[in-house]
């Protein structure tokens, strides 16, 4: 299959995975390279765990828990147990099933094998026929700047549940990033390029700053089509709202295509959104409503249809 009859995604985070499974059942998953944010990327336990490859890997390949969105389905925490004790650690969590995944990306990346390699490896032993990519193979960690100092995207996640003010978001390490071997070409070359529904601020910028995809995405606007992941001013989950705040932008899908208009071709909001879509159009960018709200499979499948059938 030629580069030009593909379709690049960025992704990150669960409503990238719901879109991602509904479009990987309108096509074939060869038909899709997916450059995964790994801004998530967090050492623990002596262990490189990047979240958000992890969550679209296993989505892909059927064996995530449906319920939480992230890790193994049927998994036990028994190890994660003992390491909290020697740890005297309580707030993140990684089931049995899943460290063996650290476990093993951790040993190829000791070995000096990139996260993209290591990632490439993971997939095939999973039967993920996907390209998934990660964003670049630099180390990258995005923190919050709170009141209580700088913290990793992770603790202020889970331990404080989102429950803490927001002063600023940062990407360690990102003006070190070169994008993998080809991204930029597979961006330039493809039919389409889908901007999931993910969070703006910790699942999209951290790609967007990696150097040249931005600019390189400037470059092709017309095939771009980005997904709001906010419906009526609100996320369907996760802190969107929380982090666009942060950063003195409006909490709207208008805020969301403003904030991505030096690259968004085509934009889709929720129908409900319908009476912002000529301010949204005032920006230059093509906008469509449809049913954004992916709550089932069929959902995810009508909203990957509608995308894959847009006439650009």
């Amino acid at each position: 299959m030629s580069e030009s009859s593909k379709i690049v995604v960025l992704a990150g985070g669960i409503g990238a995975a719901k879109l991602i499974n509904g479009l990987i059942v309108v096509l074939p998953e060869e038909n899709f390279q997916i450059i995964v944010n790994t801004g998530d990327d967090i050492e623990l336990f002596g262990l490189k765990i990047c979240p958000d490859l992890d969550i679209i890997t296993y989505n892909i390949a059927g064996i995530v828990d449906k319920n939480k969105g992230w890790g193994f389905e049927n998994d036990n925490f028994n190890c994660l147990n003992i390491l909290k004790k020697y740890y005297d650690f309580n707030w993140f969590n990684i089931g049995d099933k899943d460290a063996a995944t650290h476990i093993f990306r951790t040993d190829l990346m000791n070995k000096g094998i990139s996260k993209s390699e290591a990632t490439k490896t993971i997939c095939n032993k999973l039967g993920v026929k996907c390209e998934i990519i990660p964003m670049t193979d630099t180390w990258v960690e995005t923190h919050i700047i709170t009141p209580r100092g700088d913290i990793h995207f992770e603790e202020y996640f889970i331990k404080y549940n989102t429950n803490i003010l927001v002063k600023d978001v940062i990407f360690n390490g990102i003006d070190k990033a070169e994008p993998v071997k080809g991204v930029l070409k597979k961006i330039e070359k493809a039919k389409k390029i889908i901007i999931c529904p993910s969070n703006p601020i910790v699942s999209i910028k951290p790609i967007l700053e990696v150097k040249g995809i931005r600019d390189t995405l400037k470059k092709v606007k017309n095939k771009v089509i980005g997904v709001c992941p906010l419906i009526k001013g609100a996320p369907v989950k996760g802190p969107t709202d929380k982090l666009m705040k942060a950063l003195n932008l409006e909490v709207s899908a208008f805020g969301v295509a403003k904030y991505y208009a030096d690259f968004l071709g085509h934009f889709i909001i929720d129908k409900q959104d319908k009476k912002i879509k000529p301010q949204i159009e005032k920006l230059g960018i093509k906008t469509y409503t449809y049913d954004t709200l992916m709550k089932n499979l069929q959902k995810k499948v009508a909203l990957a249809k509608y995308i894959i059938n847009l006439n650009i």
